[in-house]
């Protein structure tokens, strides 16, 4: 599976908000159980969705300047970026179907 590329507060603009392609952050922190029964679905994902969705990780804890600017208050939270800009959020543990259903919703057709 893939692992998800690291993004930081000093990296978000030029890896997410400038981006053409759609992107999804998936906001979380080491401490966090959620997060991690998350992570093998979206680094699943990020290999399924390879050239179509660009999938990222922020460490909510080291990167607070981009938790609080975009209100991340719950772990995990999942956000669609579409040309900079938020267009769909998931917070909470999610199952594949439902997070593949929100960010399919977003995408042109194949």
């Amino acid at each position: 599976m893939a692992q998800l590329p690291e993004v930081t507060d000093s990296t978000f603009e030029p890896e997410v908000i400038r981006v053409a392609d759609p992107v999804l952050v998936d906001f979380g922190a080491e401490w966090c159980h959620p997060c991690r029964q998350l992570d093998p679905i979206i680094e699943g994902l990020a290999d399924e969705w390879r050239g179509r969705v660009k999938i990222v990780h922020v460490d909510a804890d080291q990167n607070v300047q981009s938790t609080m600017r975009f209100q991340v208050f719950g772990l995990p939270t999942l956000i669609l970026f579409l040309r900079g800009q938020p267009v769909a959020r998931l917070q909470g543990y999610q199952s594949k179907k439902r997070i593949v259903e929100t960010v399919e919703q977003h995408l042109p057709p194949r």
